[in-house]
């Protein structure tokens, strides 16, 4: 059974102190281990900006994609290796930029991968500039007279292209970070977390104080049905998704499950692709 110590690296994190990431890779770290998956058994792929950082440190497959390709990579090898568990790691900038159309065609397909974004809404590796979740009015250094665009909504993106787990949390709580990451791993399908992720360095609008504040627990809402997808988009215009927890959840086929018998199947694992000396010699000399 693993440990911890079996998921942690050697080498240390270089973000700001303070950055809420170092909350997202604890969370993972310990959902692993919580749900008993091996490190052999899991694989990380991570997009571009500070959160992508996180496929390095943490002792798994893993693999820091080129930008906005993320999700690109993560359903290739979920395909092409059901048996992994895949997390796929990005910042706003990175899956609601760029990368937003793989986002909305992963969610569709329900790839069977768990999507989590560290949303701190400001560009923070290239120092400040604002992202498409930047509010509109907000002065950055790229929007100096304030940001005079509309920014993306997440959680109605995830709702309409039709993710079937979607959750979303805040760094600053970790046992619910954890709790909500267990869950969407677990979830058989596209699942997506959201995670307001703090930039204590260049966004002063939301910091932990601010969020502490305004956050509301959806998953302490009696009256709440997170299986019901009109009450969830809704939730999302009311509270202006002010809120953490369970948005909604519901089970489809996954991608694999409606491909044509025979295709998406694990066939290293299962006697169907074999290894022969002169292979192995070539794959040996080529990468290691």
């Amino acid at each position: 059974m693993s440990t911890l110590k079996d998921y942690r690296m050697d080498i240390k994190p270089n973000w700001c102190p303070g950055c809420g990431d170092f909350s997202v890779l604890a969370a993972i770290q310990k959902s692993a281990v919580n749900l008993n998956i091996e490190p052999e058994d899991m694989a990380l792929i991570s997009g571009i900006g500070c959160s992508g950082r996180i496929s390095g440190y943490v002792n798994v497959y893993s693999m820091h994609t080129m930008h906005g390709r993320a999700l690109a990579v993560a359903q290739g090898v979920k395909l092409s290796n059901p048996g992994l568990h895949v997390i796929c790691a990005g910042g706003d900038g990175d899956g609601f930029g760029i990368g937003l159309n793989h986002f909305a065609h992963a969610a569709r397909r329900n790839v069977d991968i768990t999507y989590i974004v560290m949303d701190n809404q400001i560009y923070g590796l290239t120092k400040g500039q604002m992202s498409p979740t930047s509010p509109q009015g907000m002065e950055t250094k790229s929007s100096p007279g304030g940001n005079p665009e509309q920014p993306i909504n997440p959680l109605q993106m995830a709702l309409a292209s039709g993710s079937s787990f979607i959750a979303q949390a805040f760094s600053g709580d970790l046992k619910q970070l954890v709790s909500l990451i267990e869950q969407g791993m677990k979830h058989k399908g596209f699942s997506f977390i959201n995670v307001f992720s703090p930039c204590v360095t260049f966004n002063k609008i939301l910091t932990y104080e601010f969020l502490k504040k305004n956050l509301m627990n959806l998953d302490e809402v009696e009256e709440y049905d997170p299986s019901n997808r009109g009450m969830a988009f809704n939730i999302v215009e009311e509270t202006s998704s002010m809120f953490t927890g369970v948005l909604y959840k519901n089970e489809r086929k996954t991608l694999t499950e409606s491909l044509p018998k025979g295709a998406g199947t694990d066939m290293l694992r299962e006697g169907q692709f074999k290894l022969n000396e002169r292979m192995k010699d070539q794959l040996i000399s080529r990468f290691i």
